[in-house]
């Protein structure tokens, strides 16, 4: 009678190893098939190439904020360096990631069915912390131009710190999943936290122009910068919202390549050029010009947008005593130190004459 081979038998064993093998590779083989690589690694390079393009935009409005306006607070400053410093990590993070998947791995599809790299995981929490502070800021603006109502700014608040919660638990799970096609799987916290960032670029906005538009006192000059500041709010956060939103919908749509992947690697790039550009535009949202690259040392709270805190009116330029209640009503910070105020008529039958074109 020939011998029943037992578990320790090393030609049992061999045949049970090469059967394993086997069935991972038919399993990987099944996997790749459903992979495109310009679905991809394709994609993967686009985000990186236009991160990359977003990225020397950001470094562009950060010099000229420097080089326009050296009088504002240190308090500012260091954090404008932060979110470029952010940034700067979190392109890193994107070119390791790159680098990785397609240097170092380069022809071997397998590697994406294997655990995902580090600097990929990370780049989605930089992101979102970027997000976080940019919207904390906007956040700042809704308290002031509601007269610190609680309500409204710690709904924001609110949706900002959730949005940072469910960033950070996708991070965390991401870190133990076994491949980068497995990323599906956590499509309830990514969506969740994608869908929390548009709701709250959305109630942000809402916010400010019902806010702004209570401001209005009838008077042009006034008037018409509350319509600019209403149109900015809106625009500030429409094209993050966009790409928000359309990396939630490609995430949910199409969870097998990474189009999604390349759209979010822009997203954060954008809150912090938005968040630059709202500071460096302060003059033409005001409709003014930017003649002047420097500002005087006034209390500057341009998180605000607050265009009138870099005004210092020449010597005879007056306003009327309706246009210093409307621009005290529409800037609480400060900045009013001239007192050259005349007193027409509580309401004049026409507009003032706009004496902030006189002042650039």
């Amino acid at each position: 009678m020939s011998a029943t081979p037992t578990a320790s038998d090393p030609t049992s064993s061999a045949a049970a190893a090469a059967a394993a093998a086997s069935a991972r590779a038919a399993a990987a083989a099944q996997a790749l098939a459903h992979i495109s690589i310009d679905g991809t690694l394709g994609a993967d390079f686009c985000g990186f190439a236009v991160a990359t393009l977003v990225m020397g935009v950001l470094t562009s409005q950060v010099f000229t904020y420097f080089k326009r306006y050296p009088a504002d607070k240190p308090a500012y400053k260091l954090l404008i360096a932060l979110l470029w410093t952010l940034e700067l990590a979190d392109q890193a993070l994107i070119a390791h990631q790159f680098y990785f998947y397609t240097i170092s791995n380069y022809g071997n599809p397998l590697v994406l069915l294997e655990k995902i790299v580090w600097s990929l995981v990370l780049q989605v929490e930089i992101g979102a912390l970027v997000g976080t502070i940019v919207k904390a800021c906007f956040a700042m603006r809704v308290w002031r131009f509601s007269n610190h109502n609680i309500l409204i700014t710690g709904v924001v608040l609110l949706l900002i710190v959730a949005q940072m919660g469910t960033a950070t638990l996708f991070t965390v799970k991401a870190f133990f999943l076994g491949s980068l096609i497995e990323l599906k799987d956590l499509k309830i916290f990514g969506s969740l936290s994608l869908a929390l960032g548009v709701a709250t670029d959305a109630v942000t906005a809402l916010a400010l122009c019902y806010f702004l538009s209570k401001l209005k006192t009838g008077y042009s000059n006034s008037d018409s910068l509350v319509n600019s500041l209403s149109l900015y709010a809106v625009n500030t956060g429409l094209l993050t919202s966009a790409l928000s939103l359309t990396t939630l919908i490609l995430y949910n749509i199409m969870p097998d390549n990474f189009i999604f992947m390349g759209i979010y690697f822009v997203v954060s790039k954008m809150y912090a050029v938005s968040f630059v550009a709202t500071l460096n535009t302060r003059r033409i949202v005001r409709g003014k010009g930017t003649d002047r690259e420097r500002t005087d040392p006034v209390n500057t709270f341009h998180m605000l947008t607050n265009p009138r805190s870099e005004v210092q009116l020449r010597s005879g330029d007056i306003r009327s005593a309706p246009e210093e209640y409307a621009m005290k009503k529409l800037y609480p910070i400060g900045g009013f130190e001239d007192n050259k105020v005349r007193s027409p008529p509580e309401r004049p039958t026409e507009a003032p004459e706009p004496l902030y074109a006189k002042a650039w």
